[in-house]
Formats: structure tokens, sequence, C-alpha cells
């Protein structure tokens, strides 16, 4: 498997954000990041202007994130034009997405608002028993560390030390989305929600908070493609479309280790896969040494120190990995695995 590292949910000049296309793919480049999966709000714009395609090393892929007011945002892949989200609830954009060929995932699905600001209420997603829902944003870079600063000074520490303030994912999250893989296949995904907030001036940005090169070393979602990338657009595009229809991914937090090389995987099924319960070895390898805990439905199995796990199992159950790693004071939670599912 090929493993390119992807930036997902971000925001250009076609919505809320403030680069262009090409200053996002060199950020992304200057952050080591390998593809741009892109989401402007209920806009396909970068796609419609021929902005999609390879960028020196950086694959631009253009999405969108179906935004209704405060409620059930999806990102939205695989799509030709914008989808028409008036008087859709969450499963009504689910099902228009797929009728229109694409797939997507639910943006900070679990949001709740931050407690401590009133004036900040939560975006959740409102239909996550939707059977047409592919997927699910787990961990939300930017949603998920702001709803949970409790005053001034934390958000400032955010802002200023993005790397400092993100330890693991919300326990509600992982929670949920446990619960949601008993039932059926839910591939995760990290994401960004990356604007680079600031003022344009011309072509310039002179004053910008939270850059996209900053975010983009921050959570990753690494797909696993079936070969290297052709330079061909739309080659290159199924190949990654396929690894997260699939859910052969993982989430890392690249700013702790460079996480390019981790695999879990059950004799002969990859990540994603479903397959009926029987006696199966499952093996995981991190690139660098970390405390590694097997999970099943949610509960931890096996764990251990270094760089290999394998584990013999042959009960039904959702199987899982976490990695953790100890970085500026304290241990992060480095990489999430999408499961194995074994019914």
């Amino acid at each position: 498997m090929h493993d390119l590292a992807c930036v997902v949910h971000l925001h250009s000049l076609y919505s809320d954000g403030t680069g262009t296309v090409p200053e996002i793919a060199r950020a992304a480049r200057r952050a080591r990041a390998d593809v741009v999966l892109l989401t402007d709000h209920d806009t396909l714009e970068a796609k419609h202007r021929g902005e999609e395609g390879w960028y020196d090393d950086v694959l631009v892929l253009v999405g969108e994130e179906v935004s209704p007011r405060r409620r059930n945002h999806y990102l939205a892949f695989g799509l030709d034009e914008k989808i028409d989200h008036k008087g859709l609830d969450g499963a009504g954009i689910c099902r228009a997405v797929q009728d229109a060929g694409g797939f997507g995932f639910a943006a900070h699905p679990f949001s709740q608002g931050s407690p401590r600001f009133e004036r900040a209420p939560g975006m959740p997603f409102e239909a996550l028993d939707c059977e047409e829902l592919h997927g699910i944003e787990l961990w939300s870079f930017v949603n998920d560390t702001a709803e949970r600063a409790a005053s001034i000074a934390e958000i400032a520490r955010f802002v200023l030390t993005p790397s400092r303030a993100i330890a693991h994912p919300p326990e509600r999250n992982m929670r949920g989305w446990d619960e949601l893989c008993r039932a059926r296949r839910v591939v995760a995904i990290g994401g960004l929600d990356a604007h680079q907030f600031g003022k344009r001036v011309g072509p310039f940005v002179p004053l910008r908070v939270m850059s996209y090169r900053r975010s983009f070393r921050q959570i990753r979602t690494h797909v696993l493609c079936e070969g290297a990338p052709t330079r061909e657009l739309g080659h290159d595009r199924e190949q990654v479309y396929d690894a997260l229809r699939t859910g052969r991914c993982y989430i890392a937090v690249d700013a702790i280790a460079p996480a390019r090389g981790f695999a879990f995987e059950a004799d002969d099924l990859a990540m994603g896969a479903e397959a009926p319960a029987d006696r199966r070895t499952l093996r995981t390898r991190a690139p660098l040494p970390a405390r590694l805990r097997l999970l099943r439905d949610g509960r931890e199995v096996a764990a251990a120190e270094g760089e290999a796990l394998e584990q013999e199992v042959e009960e039904p159950g959702v199987y899982r990995v976490e990695a953790h790693r100890n970085a500026r004071g304290r241990e992060r939670t480095w990489i999430l695995s999408n499961p194995i599912y074994l019914r």
C-alpha cells in the first residue's frame, strides 16, 4: 500500500477562507502533506474553474461542505455539481449526495458548543443513524479543541501554540463512533476545519491567525492506496477516494511524530474490511515506538509498548488500534486506525 497524508476539511477564498487554491497547495507542500481535500461551503467553484489537480508534489481534490445553518454539515466528495440542501435534513443530505454519485462524512458530528461561551453553539449532525451516511469526521481540530476551551486564555494558547493544545479526541466522539460501528461500517476521518483566519489585502494576507501551513501539521487522514500516484488526475483521485470509501485509512497527529508506515491488518484483511468472525491474527505496526492498544467494541483487549502488536482473536467484534506517544510533557493520541469488522 502507498501511504498518502491528506489534509481534510478546509476552506479557501471561494467561501470563508483567506487563501487561494495555489497558496493552499503551497502551504501543504511546506507542511509535507501529499493531498489537499478542499471543502468550501456550498460550492465546487474551485473544480469548475479547473483548479483541481497537481501542484508540484501536492494533489488538490475538490469536495464541498454542504452547510445548512448551524447543523448537519456534510463533507461531500465525488460530486460534479453542488448539493442543493434547501429543505433537507441530515438524512436527506446523505441521500442527495449518494444519489449524485458521491460519498461523504458528517462534519464535527458530536459538536455540543462551548459550555463557557454562549455565542459558540454546537453544530452537530443529527442523522448519524442514516443508512446512506458513509462516515464521520471523528476528530475535528478546530471544532473539538475550541469547544473544550474553558477560558479566553485557553483559546489564546490554542491559537498561539496549537500543537500543545490537542492531546486526545473527545471521549464522547470515541464512544459515539464505537456505538455506530457495532451496527454497521462507519469510516472515520480526521479533519481540520482550517480557514487561516485573517485579513487579505490584494495578493497578500499580512495578518493571519492559524495559518494553513501550521494547521496542516496537525490532524491528518492517511489513505492507503493500492499504488503510487501516476500524476493523472482521474486515476489518482479515484485511488484516494477508494481508500476513503472503504476505510483503508487512519487518523494521525503528524505534529507529534511522522506516522507514515503505520499498518493494521488481519491476515488478508485490510483496515475497513468486514468478514465473518474466525480465528485470525491481528497485526499492528508503527513507524516509531508507542503505547499500542487493541480495542474490541471500544474496550481494550491487548496492549504493548514498542513498534508492533500481534494478537490472535476469534470473538466477533469491531477491532481497532490506538497508538499513544509522549510529547510536550504528556501522553497524547498519535494514531487512530479504522476498524476491522469481524461479525
